[in-house]
């Protein structure tokens, strides 16, 4: 249990490593508070789509969600763990019968309380992008259920998202060795998906790989963007398959025209830097990721997600981005829900420690994830600064970008 702070700017309060999940709905103390009403201010919330917002559950629902049996087993005791850090996060209780439903009743409640948040400072509506996970396919393009994590079909994704139009958009996720890659992607977009998300290590894409071609073809005749992981995964076993998230492998997909999305600016780990050759001196991912920014062919097709900078392990990078107004405008807000509920990646007051954060900042965020992960980590995004520099309102403004895909 959290212990709570007597007032909103008093002592901090004690942290436990579990989410209490409280009501979605913030109470009026702190929906009206300034740091709240601060992060609104500026901004028309109905251009607020937060593109990166992972669906998952166990797989009760019969809906073809699925999550690899080892992830229960206590013989693998870090990914049990894992587990229930994340299902913590995502508040869906004890019953392992009821999960996949729990995951989606605990998102509508937190947009809905955001969106009651943003409404109450006549801010609008902002929307959640929910992400599918196709499986780990092999060379052959065949899934391969053994080596996948978690499975969620861009069925499902669609149907919860048609059920909830004033909550969600959705993300399709398509492997592109498979032989169906083009009618699978083709059919997504005719069913409303505004991306396709790829996981590179867990899923066994090289996205440098001629075999992608065909799908980038029709990725940029769609007008289709793809959101991307670079840089080292931790969170999604791959880690035989890590050199997949090398971010200029991605140059293969932004020659074919495609829109490429990186994922947390390829914000963690190193890669080998290709463009010295194979066996070249390895670097940050994140240097590998700003080289490519630099470029100017790429200007208008690569972009970068914001989720996840502010966690313990990315926090490091979180300061140059801040710094780099130049790339605010093609840079969108993602949180990485749940993982904004998983207590122990983000010690705000670390933050504040840093000088990124103003230590009166602390108490109120710690509170308001007591409530809702979505807006702690929207209000902590628009509160952080480094040099003088908060993140743009064009971080915040994402609906544009996915306006080519599907109907707006």
């Amino acid at each position: 249990m959290v212990v709570a702070a007597s007032t909103l700017t008093g002592c901090r309060p004690v942290l436990s490593l579990s989410n209490p999940c409280r009501s979605g709905r913030l109470p009026n103390e702190l929906a009206d508070h300034p740091l709240v009403r601060a992060a609104w201010h500026g901004l028309d919330a109905s251009k607020l789509w937060d593109c990166h917002v992972h669906l998952f559950g166990s797989g009760d629902s019969d809906a073809g969600v699925w999550i690899n049996p080892s992830m229960y087993r206590w013989t693998s005791p870090l990914k049990v763990l894992q587990r229930r850090f994340y299902e913590n996060a995502a508040c869906t209780g004890h019953d392992r019968s009821t999960v996949d439903a729990k995951v989606v009743e605990r998102l509508v409640e937190l947009i809905d309380g955001m969106q009651v948040a943003a409404a109450a400072a006549g801010a609008g509506k902002p929307k959640a992008m929910l992400l599918a996970f196709d499986w780990l396919h092999d060379s052959d393009g065949r899934p391969d259920r053994e080596r996948s994590t978690f499975h969620v079909p861009n069925e499902y994704t669609q149907r919860i998202a048609a059920g909830h139009p004033e909550q969600f958009e959705w993300v399709a996720s398509i492997h592109p060795y498979r032989a169906d890659a083009v009618p699978a992607l083709e059919t997504a977009v005719s069913n409303g998906a505004r991306a396709v998300k790829w996981l590179p290590s867990a899923m066994a894409i090289d996205p440098s790989d001629p075999r992608c071609d065909p799908f980038y073809r029709a990725a940029a005749r769609l007008q289709v963007p793809i959101l991307s992981h670079a840089g080292e995964e931790l969170a999604i076993d791959g880690d035989e398959r890590q050199h997949y998230g090398n971010p200029l492998r991605l140059r293969r997909a932004l020659d074919s025209g495609v829109r490429v999305i990186v994922a947390h600016c390829a914000s963690l780990g190193t890669d080998v830097d290709l463009d010295s050759g194979t066996v070249g001196p390895r670097v940050s991912s994140f240097a590998l990721f700003a080289r490519l920014m630099s470029e100017p062919r790429y200007r208008d097709l690569l972009l970068a997600d914001v989720s996840a900078l502010p966690q313990r392990n990315r926090a490091a990078i979180l300061g140059a981005v801040l710094e780099k107004a130049d790339w605010h405008p093609r840079l969108l807000y993602g949180s990485d829900y749940p993982l904004p509920g998983v207590i122990p990646l983000f010690p705000v007051s670390k933050l504040a420690d840093s000088g990124w954060l103003s230590a009166d900042a602390v108490p109120v965020l710690e509170r308001i994830r007591e409530h809702n992960a979505l807006i702690f980590d929207f209000v902590l995004k628009r509160s952080v600064r480094a040099g003088g520099r908060a993140f743009s309102n064009d971080v915040f403004t994402t609906r544009r970008f996915f306006a080519g895909a599907a109907a707006t």
